[in-house]
């Protein structure tokens, strides 16, 4: 199917939510709503031991321009009516505020899962979806699912475990949580500066990534052996 246009009314409707998200009052809204995030999990010592790094971002200008197109074009190939407005921007677009914690090994994550979803119902806040493990791999999803992760096919080819969720019931802002090895964010960053929101019009360059994603699992894996090795050795160590 051929990408459907979008008419001067569409563009204009997408035009007036762009300018209200960018007023001062929801400005506020997603800054504070980012602060309470950080606030949330930088002061966890229990998280603190597993995680190597976090980032946070809020979504800009153009970001969520070009996604409000996506999602309008897509609404029209499908037949259906584009009806994200100014009164339920927040409520439509869950991602306005994005915070992704980075460990070092995969088998990481049934902890820090455990403890992200500690902090979220000790402080009260909404989890409103996950955790979903996107993966395109399927011993990662079968490691996933074994510990209790649900999980979802990614034709991107990233593993990411995602959630979202809000300060409390009354909150207009939500946050998305992404968690990821560092090597999962070295695909990551290569791809989303290439390759997202908008495929690369070089197929070698889509080829190249997708050979980095298998390149990405295979570091996991062998990132994942080291720590088991060096475990193991510490316990046959501690018994003699």
């Amino acid at each position: 199917m051929s990408k459907a246009k979008l008419s001067k009314r569409e563009h204009g409707q997408i035009e007036r939510i762009v300018d209200y998200y960018l007023n001062g009052e929801c400005q506020e809204l997603v800054r504070r709503c980012e602060l309470q995030v950080k606030a949330l999990f930088s002061t966890s010592d229990d998280l603190a031991q597993y995680v190597h790094s976090t980032k946070s971002r809020i979504k800009g200008r153009e970001r969520l321009r070009d996604k409000l197109i996506r999602n309008a074009i897509d609404c029209k190939q499908s037949g259906q009516q584009f009806d994200i407005t100014e009164n339920n921007l927040f409520e439509r677009i869950t991602d306005l505020v994005g915070y992704r914690i980075l460990h070092l090994h995969t088998k990481q994550i049934e902890a820090i899962n455990s403890i992200v979803l500690s902090l979220l119902q000790s402080e009260r806040w909404v989890v409103i979806e996950g955790p979903i493990a996107r993966t395109w791999d399927d011993e990662f999803r079968d490691y996933f699912q074994e510990i209790g992760i649900e999980t979802l096919d990614n034709k991107r080819m990233y593993t990411s475990v995602h959630y979202i969720f809000k300060a409390n019931e009354q909150a207009r802002c939500a946050c998305e949580l992404q968690i990821r090895t560092l090597a999962e964010e070295l695909w990551g960053e290569v791809d989303h500066k290439i390759n997202y929101p908008h495929k690369s019009e070089s197929l070698s360059c889509r080829e190249q990534i997708k050979v980095l994603a298998r390149v990405t699992s295979s570091c996991s894996r062998l990132v994942d052996s080291i720590f088991h090795s060096y475990e193991e050795s510490r316990r046959i160590r501690r018994r003699s």
